[in-house]
């Protein structure tokens, strides 16, 4: 795994859109059913929009109805951390990217089998490189 990103507020804000900052770094969430990649369906990579690291690839990505892209797991187990989410009266699991730290999402147990697992992450935290850039 690469080393840990550590960038000042400001140079995130330098980084990243205020949408992705909002999500990434201040633990946002964007509106069900409005994320760019939640109805992609080509073949490729997922990686972190903050730094680069590759998360989820096209293989592991379905349609859970939850107006968000989900994913059954990660491209390689250290690529997303997990930590305690107490926020908004709810007890739920955060994503987070294990190289910078950044908000992705939720993972929820309610996935598709085998692994029963489903990566809730926010389109905003995520680029998507094609397989033919890949």
């Amino acid at each position: 795994m690469p080393d840990k990103l550590e960038l000042t507020e400001a140079e995130w804000r330098e980084r990243l859109t205020p949408e992705q900052y909002h999500v990434m770094r201040e633990g946002g969430t964007e509106r069900a059913f409005t994320g760019a990649l939640e109805k992609n369906k080509a073949t490729g990579e997922y990686h972190c929009a903050a730094c680069g690291q590759l998360l989820f690839t096209s293989d592991a990505k379905y349609e859970s109805g939850s107006g968000w892209p989900s994913f059954t797991v990660p491209a390689d187990s250290d690529a997303v951390e997990q930590e305690r989410d107490t926020s908004h009266g709810m007890v739920r699991i955060e994503a987070k990217c294990s190289r910078c730290d950044s908000h992705l999402g939720h993972i929820f147990p309610d996935g598709p089998s085998p692994e029963g697992t489903r990566y809730c992450m926010n389109s905003a935290s995520l680029d998507f490189v094609p397989e033919d850039d890949a």
